[in-house]
């Protein structure tokens, strides 16, 4: 009998134990979770909407090019060499319901047309069938309606399309995708078609233009400059390696 209450004894003893090592994981765990909260490579690298900031709104679509949303976000995202944030990057789209781009990635805006907020420059991209975007009034009367605020409005590629749609640009001279021209110019004569097969990118005024995909970041550094300074452009270049993509040999 007393050998079995030593071994009862011993058994108490080591249930006693686990059950101590036990609550103290409980207790540790939180800390885990707080460490993991404090090292988030999320959370550091979101840009608050800073209202003093100029903002460049990005228009998208279902079916947009996601280059040409990529290029001005890439460009005007870029902090100064010093880390400072020189605007508001935002996306835009008629609902809040994420957008599946000609490439077949998903994006979700950050605005839509009713709580849009006030814009310094709107850049219009393309998809490659513009026939429902030409014919939805609520894309074209959002153009209409931000180019009144807007300083500048930029279109890349067939976004010429919309431009000419929405008649803000009649008189103005304005580029679009290569093989382009020639039908934007019918379909809207006011607007001045300048030869897509020499021209990348044109300004005339307040509205900028180029033949879109990746010659959107031609239209988006154009832009930066006029906005900051050449200094400032060539931090972005460098910053995106372009020089290593403009002398890319085999």
């Amino acid at each position: 009998m007393r050998k079995f209450g030593l071994i009862t004894t011993i058994i108490a003893t080591i249930l006693i134990s686990c059950n101590t090592e036990k609550s103290k994981t409980k207790v540790e765990n939180p800390e885990f979770t707080k460490t993991e909260q404090k090292t988030d490579t999320l959370t550091k690298h979101l840009k608050p909407f800073n209202p003093e900031l100029p903002t460049i709104g990005l228009l998208m679509y279902s079916g947009v090019l996601q280059s040409e949303v990529i290029a001005t976000s890439d460009v005007f995202a870029k902090p100064t060499e010093d880390g400072k944030q020189l605007f508001n990057v935002i996306s835009i789209a008629e609902t809040e319901n994420t957008i599946t781009t000609e490439e077949g990635m998903h994006f979700t805006p950050d605005y839509t047309f009713e709580n849009c907020p006030e814009l310094t420059v709107l850049f219009v991209p393309s998809a490659y069938a513009m026939y429902a975007q030409v014919h939805n009034e609520q894309i074209v009367d959002f153009i209409k309606k931000k180019n009144e605020e807007t300083k500048y409005t930029v279109s890349n590629c067939a976004g010429a399309q919309l431009i000419g749609k929405s008649g803000i640009a009649d008189g103005h001279k304005i580029v679009t995708w290569i093989g382009g021209g020639e039908q934007l110019q019918k379909d809207y004569p006011n607007l001045k078609v300048q030869n897509d097969s020499l021209v990348t990118f044109v300004r005339d005024g307040k509205f900028l233009s180029s033949n879109g995909n990746l010659a959107s970041y031609i239209s988006a550094l154009e832009l930066v400059e006029i906005m900051t300074n050449p200094e400032h452009r060539k931090f972005v270049e460098s910053y995106l390696y372009l020089d290593r993509l403009q002398n890319w040999k085999e």
